[in-house]
């Protein structure tokens, strides 16, 4: 929810917000989806051997390819907001994403909780970017602060509900090959969404080059946990 308060800044060019948050958000999609969902989904398909791991989980990266198609070509048909069907795409990619997160955060702090607090702590800066590029499309696009407010709470709620679920039901059945699927249609989804929606909408605004340095910011932002 921290990524909201960009919305309650005053006095700023709104096309400069938006043309920078969406690349600022499709820069932390991008990175997210080739350094940590693709490698994890890798890690945990593990059929023991290498190449027949790789092409199961390029299989269900392109099918989370095309289940976003499917769903951006839904949202158009029901709103021609270009600005505010990003914003939906972003929710319910983040939502799909954030429900996996939870899972493992749970698992992992159940088994060991210092581990679990770190992974928390990682994980709760990286969902800042994404309230950004939830909140700031949907604001920009209806004037609603609460709309804004409204779906990137219900995208940040996603993620302690994925644990609620493991608590009640999950927990015995979630293994690591469901999990690495899991991964790899998100990463697909994410991508998708990033390369054909963020990056494409951004462009409709002004201020190109510094565009661009957001971008590469995002980047910057999701690969600095690299470093710590």
């Amino acid at each position: 929810m921290i990524g909201t308060i960009i919305i309650f800044i005053k006095n700023i060019n709104h096309n400069r917000i938006i043309a920078y948050s969406l690349s600022f958000a499709s820069g932390v999609m991008l990175t997210i989806s080739l350094t940590d969902l693709i490698p994890e989904s890798i890690k945990l398909i593990n059929t023991n051997n290498y190449f027949i791991t790789i092409f199961i989980s390029l299989i269900f990266v392109f099918i989370g390819i095309y289940i976003s198609l499917f769903l951006d070509k839904i949202t158009t048909k029901n709103n021609n907001n270009l600005l505010y069907k990003t914003g939906i795409l972003s929710m319910i990619a983040i939502i799909i994403h954030n429900i996996p997160e939870g899972i493992i955060t749970f698992i992992t702090a159940d088994n060991n909780i210092k581990l679990g607090i770190n992974l928390t702590i990682a994980i709760a800066l990286h969902n800042i970017p994404e309230g950004i590029s939830i909140a700031v499309p949907i604001y920009y696009s209806t004037n609603s602060k609460i709309k804004a407010i409204k779906y990137t709470l219900i995208s940040a709620l996603s993620e302690p509900l994925g644990a609620l679920l493991t608590f009640i039901f999950l927990k015995k059945f979630i293994n690591s090959f469901i999990l690495g699927i899991l991964f790899s249609c998100i990463a697909g989804f994410m991508l998708e969404i990033s390369i054909f929606n963020l990056l494409p909408t951004s462009k409709k605004y002004q201020y190109d080059n510094l565009k661009n340095i957001f971008f590469i910011i995002g980047i910057i932002t999701m690969l600095i946990k690299f470093i710590l």
